[in-house]
């Protein structure tokens, strides 16, 4: 697109005209549309963190097939971690790639009813996209979480009754997606719009995200305790296994922390301005809600690689035997759960 006030004379004037007027169109979400109301920038960056995740979807599925095969109970956990990785990448690839003029009828949230409002069907589908995508990104760390528990209760409370991690598991991730299927529900008998879905997501995720920087942090220092003194009464290092359990717990915490801070704000604000003029399109300009995606997504792009790379490094240490001793009696400490 060339600027018509561009002097068609001078080839030299025009030059630095196009390029600012080139730039301007990447980096300003309101300088032009795409599809309806899409800018170009909203655009690109869709396609370019759907491929992103894509990506990782590959990845992920090429290590969870290779993980599968292995076989035995010390893959059996990391093949769960690398399916919902998969899962995770795979929904948000198809939520950046589908063209968004498919399902909603503009870029930026608005009000849509169930049953009646135009395209509500596209838009609940969105959502359930979106939703299933967050959902399963937090269960991998709540999956981390389970068996740290079910680990530092052997050790902190031995004769305490333990229930299977993976039952807990499961019975925390139905917990919330009944939460979720209560939102939909109400939804789709129209107690309230689209945009309340999105404000009871904003708070639940919220939610959990601090939870799981509480726990996270409580875990991971009873944890590298227990490594620590096992190492001591064997005599071997846990250097390693100690310096994976700080990386979870640094990189975990600033993920959530900056999660929930980024839906506590987003859902503040949404509640204030449903509250004051019954909607919330005035409040999610372009601007802001670009903001909003790209650090809730990029941010996943980061956790995501981070935790393949972890996974990915800790099979081959130790398949190639370096610099790793399994400490005796605490055969549980290293099946599978990142540590």
């Amino acid at each position: 697109m060339v600027d018509t006030s561009l002097d068609t004379d001078s080839s030299l004037a025009a030059m630095p005209s196009l390029s600012l007027h080139v730039m301007r169109i990447l980096t300003d979400a309101t300088s032009s549309t795409y599809n309806g109301d899409e800018t170009p920038f909203e655009y690109r960056s869709d396609l370019v963190i759907g491929f992103l995740f894509l990506v990782i979807s590959y990845m992920s599925m090429n290590r969870m097939t290779w993980s599968f095969r292995q076989g035995g109970a010390d893959t059996t956990v990391v093949t769960a971690f690398y399916t919902l990785i998969y899962i995770t990448s795979t929904l948000r690839s198809l939520w950046f790639l589908i063209p968004n003029h498919w399902l909603k009828k503009s870029y930026t949230p608005s009000a849509v009813f169930a049953f009646g409002d135009q395209p509500w069907i596209g838009t609940l589908f969105n959502s359930l996209l979106l939703t299933m995508g967050s959902l399963s990104l937090f269960f991998i760390f709540i999956l981390i979480l389970v068996y740290w528990a079910d680990i530092l209760k052997k050790y902190f409370h031995p004769g305490e009754r333990r229930s299977k991690p993976m039952d807990t598991f499961l019975q925390v991730a139905f917990s919330l997606l009944f939460l979720e299927a209560c939102n939909y529900i109400c939804f789709l008998t129209r107690m309230y719009s689209s945009e309340g879905m999105i404000l009871f997501n904003s708070l639940l995720l919220a939610t959990v995200s601090s939870v799981c920087v509480f726990k996270i942090t409580m875990f991971s220092k009873k944890f590298s305790t227990v490594l620590k003194t096992l190492g001591d009464i064997n005599q071997v290092s846990t250097e390693s296994q100690v310096k994976r359990i700080r990386w979870i717990t640094v990189t975990g915490n600033l993920f959530f922390f900056l999660r929930a801070l980024v839906e506590s704000i987003f859902g503040l604000t949404i509640l204030f301005y449903w509250a004051k003029t019954g909607n919330v399109q005035d409040a999610l300009s372009h601007k802001y809600w670009d903001s909003y995606i790209l650090l809730r997504h990029v941010s996943e792009l980061m956790i995501l690689f981070l935790v393949l790379y972890i996974l990915q490094n800790k099979f081959d240490t130790r398949q190639k035997q370096a610099d790793y001793e399994r400490i005796p009696n605490s055969d549980d400490l290293d099946t599978g759960t990142l540590v």
